[in-house]
């Protein structure tokens, strides 16, 4: 394993990822952030027609992908193409605490402003509460409270829209 310190690389993904990518999704896979059911064999592709490698940023730690954030419009309206939205986001359970998330909204934010957006959203879990306060260190704010929007474990839980200008 890496040094603590060690910064993790940050690149768009490539096609050549798919795997990685989709063994890093099944593994990160916990109701306090997914609201699909635990992904089961046959395993779908990670990149699909809707989420091309393009649309995902990669962090690696000694050449091993260890989190990704995905990035996408919003909606497919023209005057809604200023917004782009976090619709994806993932950190391995061994690269948690080394700054990996917080390097990959970083670039997230800064991909999504060189492709020329004015705003960026995403929509998080309220239990949540590490990625809530990720988000709101790096400058997203609460816009709305979908209130009890899914029943998960047993329980409702609310669906949170942050987002932040760039």
């Amino acid at each position: 394993m890496p040094a603590p310190h060690q910064s993790p690389n940050i690149r768009i993904a490539l096609p050549d990822d798919d795997e990685e990518l989709s063994a890093l999704d099944r593994g990160t896979w916990s109701t306090l952030h997914a609201v699909t059911p635990r992904p089961q064999p046959p395993y779908a592709p990670f990149f699909d027609e809707r989420h091309a490698p393009g649309d995902h940023l990669v962090a690696e730690l000694d050449r091993h992908i260890v989190g990704y954030v995905r990035l996408a419009f919003a909606t497919p309206l023209v005057s809604n193409a200023h917004v782009r939205q976090i619709q994806g986001f993932a950190v391995a359970d061994e690269a948690r605490g080394r700054g990996v998330g917080r390097a990959l909204i970083r670039a997230a934010v800064e991909e999504a402003r060189r492709r020329g957006a004015r705003r960026l959203t995403l929509r998080v879990l309220g239990h949540n509460t590490p990625a809530r306060k990720l988000y709101e260190a790096e400058g997203f704010v609460v816009e709305g409270v979908l209130p009890e929007e899914f029943f998960l474990d047993g329980r409702y839980v609310d669906d949170v829209v942050m987002g932040r200008m760039l």
